[in-house]
């Protein structure tokens, strides 16, 4: 194979990149797939000396190293801007983010009834945007029931999560030892957060907190 020729499947890897990087929903995805495609598309075209297309995609891949810096800094649990918002499960706004994300959100708990009692309903928040919803169909013995824990695709980078589950303390506060989420839930998802499975339920224990902790 030619050198021309590697040449040229180089440059179609970095323009195929660039290209399916403007079909990814997440930001984190969306600016790795097309830094890696611009650094590419630049020592491509600087080879073979086609200046302006060179530094246009060399700006590129500068503009998309600073938002890879700035959001891997967002992505830390300690830096990330999440709150807990606890709403009635009637609540109006908690029934618009279901309408809109339940077919979605079925997709990941199967078994979420919308209509179904629940113990407590927490919107995950960013700001004003709300990127998740964690509800808790009831608390039992210090056991906590998940009936659904669901964040929307855009924000699907494990620091929601986290932030609940290890930085919120939420739990604690309501005197949960224990967290159980249904056999039929995500089970790389839940992996990730410190669930086990155990007799066909998914597990995970609250760490003690305060003096008895020490």
């Amino acid at each position: 194979m030619s050198t021309r020729v590697i040449l040229e499947i180089f440059g179609w890897i970095g323009s195929g990149l660039i290209v399916l990087s403007l079909a990814q929903a997440r930001v984190w995805r969306f600016r790795i797939m097309n830094f890696v495609g611009a650094v590419i598309a630049t020592v491509y075209n600087f080879l073979l000396e086609i200046w302006p297309f060179g530094a246009m995609n060399l700006i590129i891949a500068i503009i998309d190293a600073y938002w890879l810096v700035r959001l891997s800094r967002e992505r830390r649990p300690e830096s990330t801007a999440y709150d807990l918002l606890e709403v009635h499960h009637d609540d109006a706004f908690l029934r618009h983010f279901l309408g809109v994300h339940g077919k979605d959100a079925k997709r990941h708990f199967p078994d979420f009834d919308p209509d179904a009692a629940s113990r407590s309903n927490v919107l995950v928040m960013r700001g004003d945007e709300a990127v998740g919803v964690v509800t808790i169909a009831d608390i039992r013995d210090g056991t906590a029931d998940i009936s659904l824990d669901y964040v929307t695709e855009r924000f699907r980078d494990f620091t929601p999560g986290t932030f609940v589950y290890q930085d919120s303390g939420m739990f604690e506060r309501l005197g949960v030892r224990k967290i159980q989420a249904p056999a039929s839930a995500g089970e790389h998802y839940l992996k990730k957060m410190g669930f086990r499975e155990d007799a066909g339920t998914w597990i995970r224990e609250v760490a003690p907190t305060g003096p008895s902790a020490q």
